[in-house]
């Protein structure tokens, strides 16, 4: 096994390599129907496949008009009909909204604007600014619309539909696998007798979903054995593209993580970060029979740490294998003192005001605590060697929201 060196890796460094190993690793480009694209990736350009418009285009309900009024009235065009041409001045067609403007129109005269005498003719007055859309004014045929590496939205979804595609060129779907390991864990009723309740299996699952992976229920906890845990990671990585296991990240008595690895020949990406809380993480890469690699991610069994290990080396990875570009920090005003880890970057829990500007640490803060997760948005970061002051423009880094909930 390659990569053992345990000296923490500094915190940007250690996002900066998760990335570039699933980048690496993405896979193939593969079609998907527009209905099933939401939430994937483009893997290709979007690029018109005609002129949008492809045909001039009304705006209004109306009159198409040619030469000078009153005009005599020959016909009508509505939407989806392919108009004939204007040849006769002083005659006119009604028009509806999104109805193709016949060849040979002078100008469009809305409905409300216009008024028709005994005999039938129209008169009015067009608008300065021309009421249809011209071919090729939101979009010339073959122009970039979205670069590949676009996460896929239903705006996405719709702007493909009106070029005429149906279906899309997407980044395949990380499948996840998540591994509780510890005896002491109980998966059901209240803590207590020594043993706590697992907090991480329940929670995990949801937290990749949202960075875009098909992920199952978490399994275990696995049995403190290293035979254990060497079937429960192998059968784990046979079904998924990463696994993301709980706890034994250490050389405890009990942590057998890392002998795990070993056996299973896998190459540490990053072997300890230099981040608090959460330093004992790791990312490691697993031949697979394939000759693709998994990824196997070790958070801290300490629930904050652990969550913390997820944003800083899982988000990357699987950016990286969605074509995505690397997730970038906003930068925020802190309303009071957040102080450093000397060495270390320190990430402090935070909770964002209304508009998203300034930043206020929570309480409830420890590695084994989730109170004050629950209450925040994401995480302050304190670069090592510095403090950060009320006031100070500092980074920060997200936590992965539901579209619509917290700001």
């Amino acid at each position: 096994m390659s990569g053992d060196d345990t000296t923490p890796v500094d915190w940007q460094k250690a996002r900066e390599l998760a990335y570039e190993a699933g980048r690496a690793a993405a896979g193939a480009a593969e079609p998907v129907a527009l209905p099933d694209a939401d939430g994937r990736t483009l893997a290709e350009p979007l690029r018109a496949l005609t002129d949008l418009p492809a045909f001039p285009t009304s705006s209004i309900d109306g009159w198409a008009v040619r030469g000078p009024q009153p005009w005599r009235p020959v016909g009508r065009v509505l939407a989806g009909g392919v108009a004939p041409p204007l040849t006769d001045p002083g005659t006119c067609v009604e028009i509806a909204t999104g109805a193709m403007v016949p060849p040979g129109a002078d100008a469009l005269v809305r409905v409300e604007e216009s008024t028709r005498d005994g005999d039938g003719r129209v008169s009015g007055t067009s608008r300065e600014i021309p009421d249809w859309r011209l071919p090729g004014e939101e979009a010339s045929k073959g122009e970039e619309l979205l670069p590949a590496g676009t996460a896929i939205d239903p705006a996405v979804i719709g702007v493909a539909a009106t070029c005429g595609y149906e279906s899309l060129a997407v980044y395949p779907r990380p499948r996840a696998g998540v591994l509780v390991f510890g005896d002491e864990l109980l998966t059901a009723g209240a803590p207590g007798a020594g043993r706590v309740r697992d907090s991480l299996g329940p929670q995990v699952p949801g937290w990749l979903r949202r960075y875009g992976t098909t992920t199952a229920a978490a399994v275990g906890p696995v049995q403190d054995t290293l035979e254990a845990h060497i079937s429960a990671v192998r059968g784990a990585l046979a079904d998924a593209d990463l696994v993301c296991t709980t706890g034994g990240t250490m050389h405890g008595p009990v942590d057998h993580l890392h002998p795990t690895l070993a056996e299973l020949d896998a190459d540490y990406i990053v072997n300890t970060v230099a981040v608090r809380p959460g330093f004992p993480m790791l990312l490691a890469r697993v031949p697979g029979p394939d000759g693709r690699p998994r990824f196997l991610a070790g958070l801290p069994g300490n629930p904050q740490s652990a969550v913390i290990a997820l944003i800083t080396l899982v988000a990357p990875l699987l950016a990286g294998l969605q074509g995505r570009p690397a997730p970038a920090l906003s930068r925020v005003e802190t309303t009071t003192k957040v102080p450093g880890r000397g060495g270390f970057t320190h990430l402090a829990l935070a909770r964002l005001d209304h508009d998203g500007r300034s930043a206020t640490p929570v309480g409830h803060v420890g590695s084994a605590m989730l109170r004050g997760l629950s209450n925040a948005h994401g995480f302050v970061v304190v670069r090592p060697g510095t403090e950060a002051a009320a006031g100070d423009l500092v980074p920060f880094l997200p936590l992965p929201l539901v579209t619509g909930e917290r700001p």
